[in-house]
Order: structure tokens, then C-alpha cells, then sequence
């Protein structure tokens, strides 16, 4: 549900709304430069969507055969990455690694540590135990009996 909600805020973003985006992109929401607008705005939404629906798959479905291993690489893979997003912006964050980018304003700080990385966070832990529960449920299933 909440990848929804970040496709939706994305989309908004890149239809023109800018209520939240100069927080978060800085001075790229005020440029607005084509590569931004396209990759950065419907190419994010876009990802959110397609990531809503592995996590429904993997949290919803029973998952069997071919399908089943690249589903749950994947969440495996999209887990790892949102983790390693909100934990690796906010240490630097915390730990003021970012004082040599001027870029980066105290209210993109706040913002960021506040809201954005906690998102991130626990779309990172949710993606991880919906592949861990979509393994277990497999594993769990009898096999299916022969007639003979």
C-alpha cells in the first residue's frame, strides 16, 4: 500500500504539483530538467507500482516452480536496496557526512531523517519478511498426491 501511496506522490510531482518536493529533491524541483521529470519522477513512480505488486505477489500468492526464485530474488534484491537506502542516507546524515555537500539544506536534513528514510526502512523489512513468509508457505506444503 504505501509503494502505491510513493507512485502516487511521484506522479503528482511530475505532473507538475510541488507541495513536499523541494524537501526532497532540492533544487531539481524548482529546474525541473527533462532526465529529472521522466526518471526521477514517473520512472520512480513507475518502480513503486511494478515493486506493489511483487510485494502482493510475495505476500499473497502462493508461489510454485519457475515463477517462485525469481520472485523472491527479487524481493531479496528490492529489500536489500531500500534497506541499504534509508540505513546508508541516514548515517551519513547523522553523522553529518553530507557538511561538504551545500546542496544539501538543514530542512532536506530534517525531512529526510523525519520522514523519507523511515519509509524506506520499513519498505526494506517488508519486502524482506513477505519473501522470507512467500518461502516459508511453499516449503510448509505437502506435496501434492499421485495417482497411481
Amino acid at each position: 500500500m504505501w509503494a502505491a501511496a510513493f507512485a502516487g506522490l511521484h506522479f503528482y510531482w511530475a505532473v507538475g504539483g510541488d507541495v513536499g518536493l523541494s524537501v526532497s529533491a532540492g533544487p531539481l524541483a524548482t529546474e525541473r530538467p527533462l532526465w529529472f521529470v521522466v526518471a526521477g519522477l514517473w520512472g520512480v513512480g513507475a518502480l513503486c507500482l511494478l515493486g506493489a505488486r511483487l510485494a502482493w505477489l510475495l505476500a499473497r500468492s502462493r508461489l510454485r516452480g519457475v515463477p517462485a526464485l525469481p520472485a523472491r530474488w527479487l524481493g531479496w534484491g528490492v529489500s536489500a536496496l531500500l534497506l541499504a537506502r534509508g540505513i546508508g542516507i541516514e548515517v551519513l546524515l547523522l553523522t553529518d557526512t553530507t557538511h561538504l555537500d551545500a546542496s544539501v539544506s538543514a530542512e532536506q536534513r530534517a525531512w529526510t531523517l523525519a520522514l523519507w528514510n523511515p519509509w524506506f526502512i520499513a519498505g526494506g523489512l517488508a519486502f524482506g519478511l513477505a519473501t522470507l513468509r512467500s518461502g516459508r508457505h511453499t516449503g510448509a506444503e505437502p506435496p501434492p498426491a499421485s495417482r497411481g
